[in-house]
């Protein structure tokens, strides 16, 4: 790896060169020293607490009402479908929603539409085996939104650089920029770091926010935390804590915990001192998998009490329900939904042989 940086310098003039020579000895026994550690790669510092975020926690699975999802598959290889979505009774889902995916091992693209007339388009392209730029727009309400993404997975590291809503047509440059990095430095820990530059307006001064993560990964559980001593606009700064454990192949449990220290009344403040008012938000969630069903369960420090049920009646359908109890608020929420899966006969045939694989999408 690291002759191929200097392949392009003649080795004569390396060998006469001594300050070449040296430079050339120390980039490959710094390379050399480093694949030998064979570090593994701890995934991106976007997702730092995935263990638990994805797997256990019920905040990107909740939802209240009615829902019902219609799917039709396509094809496989392109990967390529369908999907028409109704709700009733969500405020914060639209009553429909129609979107398409298109993805080869390469590309991946998506567009959804809502009956408001709200439009919103992602697309991924993925370079080599290392490199994925990411690209996505929205339009709601007469205002846009726009996104740009590279992503780079290393052996034993991931970084990240994003841009959103850039603009330097108003004589300067405005938008939200941010770089992150999440780096192996033993087989179980990983250290980030992620850094934001942000101008809202060109009458407005940049802000820059920093923000540091730390994981520690074992055999079957996982920490993480992440702390950001400035958040925007002088609001104060946060804490974020995540444990993850895997107690048999079917249970999985974990925590979270966040806290916030925003400035008083008497304004800014210390950590140390009263000038700051403290806040946070504690849970504890756990998921169940049994042969046809996954069942998921979480509590936190504001009395919440919340579960969901996915139950697979059918290899084409899948029910799922879900509800929620807020005990100091004395409110209940109640959602049920319905996933179908409308496979053609051919494609059936094609996966029950599995002679047609599914492409290796580049999310």
């Amino acid at each position: 790896m690291a002759d191929d940086k200097f392949s392009s310098i003649p080795a004569a003039h390396v060998h006469e060169n001594p300050l070449l020579s040296t430079v050339r000895s120390t980039y490959t026994s710094f390379w050399e020293r480093r694949d030998s550690l064979g570090l593994p790669n701890p995934g991106s510092y976007e997702n730092i607490n995935r263990e638990f975020s994805r797997d256990v926690s019920l905040t990107n699975f909740m939802f209240a009402g009615l829902r019902a999802e219609w799917t039709k598959p396509i094809s496989h290889s392109p990967f390529f479908q369908l999907s028409h979505q109704l709700s009733m009774g969500a405020q914060a889902i639209s009553p429909y929603t129609f979107s398409a995916l298109y993805g080869t091992s390469n590309v991946f693209l998506q567009g959804t539409m809502e009956n408001d007339g709200s439009l919103s388009a992602r697309s991924n392209y993925r370079w080599n085996d290392s490199l994925v730029t990411k690209t996505g727009a929205q339009i709601q309400s007469g205002q846009g939104v726009l996104s740009i993404e590279n992503d780079y997975t290393g052996t034993d590291f991931t970084a990240s650089l994003k841009a959103m809503n850039p603009s330097i047509i108003e004589g300067g440059i405005k938008g939200v920029f941010i770089a992150n990095c999440l780096q192996s430095v033993t087989p179980s820990l990983a250290l980030g770091l992620e850094a934001v530059w942000q101008r809202i307006a060109m009458n407005t001064s940049p802000e820059v926010l920093l923000s540091y993560g730390a994981k520690y990964r074992g055999s079957d559980w996982m920490a993480s935390l992440q702390i950001q001593p400035d958040m925007p606009q002088g609001q104060g700064s946060s804490i974020n804590s995540s444990y993850w454990r895997k107690l048999t192949d079917k249970v999985s449990v974990g925590t979270d915990l966040s806290l916030e220290f925003t400035p008083g009344m008497g304004g800014q403040g210390s950590l140390m001192s009263g000038g700051w008012e403290k806040k946070g938000t504690a849970s504890a969630a756990a998921k169940y998998e049994f042969r046809a069903s996954i069942f998921r369960a979480q509590i936190d420090n504001k009395g919440r009490l919340s579960c969901l049920l996915e139950k697979t009646i059918l290899p084409a359908i899948r029910v799922t329900f879900a509800g929620e109890m807020d005990h100091l608020k004395q409110q209940a929420k109640v959602g049920l939904g319905v996933s179908v899966e409308a496979m053609s006969e051919e494609l059936m045939e094609q996966a029950e042989k599995g002679g047609v694989q599914a492409p290796s999408l580049p999310f």
